[in-house]
């Protein structure tokens, strides 16, 4: 079972809908023991940074998504759920994210009339190959609502890079974590593909 983490924010339903239209059963959970004992874990998200990471310290939820991320777990960060992975945002101050990856989140910072927030769909450029990527090109499209987008220190872990006003991290791979900018759930056909990829990841191993 795939478990996506409820902390009371992010389209979880869209999640879990992406997931069982290819092919792979996943529940919405804030149930710690659950999520420990899933043989995969999403955290999406949508929102504020602070109101997220609050939201997990009240739903006593930072620990668990902790400990399955340090154990290789297979793991799935969507969009705010992406940018909590790192050790601080911007956002409204500075905030302290869940500091799995040395890195931040910063704002856009435009020229050129680009609004803010990035909002549509915009083509990646793969930077590496990995199995959360397979059949995915640099060239194709997937769809993105952001405001802010992350810099990570370690240049390795860069999946894909996406390219508005100038290039920014637009999804990170490890040998067990891909988390992205944009949103799988809402990008047709390549977003299916990622989600099938990580379902067929958490089966396999």
């Amino acid at each position: 079972m795939i478990a996506i983490i409820d902390y009371g924010m992010g389209n979880l339903r869209s999640v879990q809908k992406g997931f069982e239209r290819a092919g792979f059963p996943a529940e919405v959970t804030r149930d710690a023991g659950k999520i420990m004992s899933a043989r995969g874990v999403v955290l999406p998200g949508v929102g504020a940074f602070q109101a997220c990471m609050e939201n997990l310290r009240r739903f006593e939820l930072v620990e668990p998504i902790r400990t399955v991320v340090r154990a290789k777990k297979p793991f799935l960060g969507i969009c705010l759920g992406f940018q909590l992975l790192f050790s601080e945002s911007e956002e409204f101050g500075t905030q302290k994210g869940l500091d799995l990856f040395a890195g931040k989140v910063v704002s856009f910072h435009l020229n050129g009339g680009l609004k803010v927030p990035h909002m549509g769909w915009n083509r990646v450029e793969k930077k590496k190959p990995s199995p959360f990527v397979e059949g995915i090109s640099s060239g194709d499209y997937v769809y993105f609502v952001h405001s802010f987008y992350v810099v990570p220190d370690d240049a390795s872990v860069i999946a894909t890079t996406t390219d508005y006003g100038n290039p920014f991290v637009s999804s990170i791979a490890t040998d067990h974590l891909f988390a992205c900018q944009f949103h799988p759930e809402k990008s047709q056909e390549l977003g299916l593909r990622i989600l099938s990829n990580f379902g067929r990841f958490v089966e396999n191993g």
